[in-house]
């Protein structure tokens, strides 16, 4: 990592946005306008806005990076568009019904990466809004995303083991969360067939609404950090992250907290590939919670724990 990025990354995970948005304006002025929004460039590494003004104007929102990422920054649309005369998402298809549910007039249109929408008056990558609002990613309500929950038992865990392909190190053998599928009810949040004793050994179905509904009725979510991590978080749901030892930018490896979703904790490696010894951390996280639970939450629950395949994911 350049000696810039690690500064800037160093600053987010500090919580020091000031910092951090000075050493992103001192980046932009620096860089070449004519490599603005580059076609010659991945998508993924692309940077979109060149500091223009939006107050007022017709903005579009390009999300270049991966699910996760539009939607964990997808907190930031209300306030541009309180600012921007009108607001178009260009966006993946498949998050459309999700991102609908903001609570800002959005025009949503489906990104297709052969042939992107023409420049607006004010173009901006989804990534780059904090930036350019100065926004504290804690400035802006949770949930800011609504799903339909589905139909299961109550106290049903979520569990997801598996992350991008593109970075192998944040997944991890799902035989290792066992213990926890055979002490309570859970579902996998993973859309193949899970080794697990889950109430949904098909796993989930590649369908965003199927997963929104199914993440939406779980009452805690553990997930690898992957796009699960963020729709469990902008939903408000209960989430228990598991990251590995040097984990992405947005994650402070010494905090079990984080700014960018009140509701999760975060269960970081202590040396690096030590899965089993986070797996061990959250069990006994588990058991402390099962504690808590009044006698009368947990009847409630009743004895069906038969599994819930078509009748929940449909």
């Amino acid at each position: 990592m350049e000696d810039g990025a690690r500064e800037w990354m160093l600053a987010m995970r500090a919580e020091d946005y000031p910092r951090a948005w000075a050493l992103s304006a001192r980046d932009l002025a620096a860089r070449d306008p004519a490599k603005r929004d580059d076609p010659g460039v991945p998508y993924h590494q692309r940077w979109v806005w060149d500091g223009r003004p939006f107050d007022g104007r017709d903005v579009l929102v390009r999300c270049y990076h991966g699910l996760g990422d539009t939607l964990q920054f997808a907190r930031f649309l209300p306030a541009l568009a309180a600012r921007a005369g009108g607001v178009t998402v260009e966006a993946p298809e498949r998050l459309h019904p999700l991102l609908s549910s903001v609570d800002a007039r959005l025009s949503l249109v489906s990104f297709d990466h052969a042939r992107p929408l023409p420049p607006a008056e004010c173009d901006i990558e989804i990534t780059e809004l904090p930036f350019a609002l100065r926004r504290r990613p804690d400035a802006m309500a949770i949930p800011y995303l609504r799903a339909t929950p589905a139909a299961v038992p109550g106290d049903v865990i979520g569990l997801c083991h598996q992350g991008g392909d593109w970075d192998p190190s944040r997944s991890f053998d799902p035989r290792l969360l066992a213990p926890i599928a055979e002490g309570g009810r859970c579902v996998s949040l993973v859309p193949e067939p899970s080794p697990l004793p889950v109430l949904n050994p098909d796993g989930c179905p590649f369908s965003m609404d199927a997963t929104a509904a199914l993440v939406a009725a779980c009452d805690l979510v553990i997930t690898v950090d992957t796009m699960i991590a963020h729709l469990a978080g902008a939903l408000g749901r209960p989430t228990w992250l598991l990251l590995k030892a040097e984990p992405d930018w947005r994650w402070n490896p010494a905090k079990i907290d984080t700014p960018w979703y009140p509701n999760m904790r975060l269960f970081v490696q202590q040396s690096p590939g030590d899965w089993a010894g986070v797996i061990a951390r959250v069990g006994r996280a588990i058991a402390a919670r099962n504690a808590s639970l009044t006698n009368n939450e947990r009847s409630d629950h009743g004895d069906d724990c038969g599994t819930v395949s078509s009748r929940v994911l449909g």
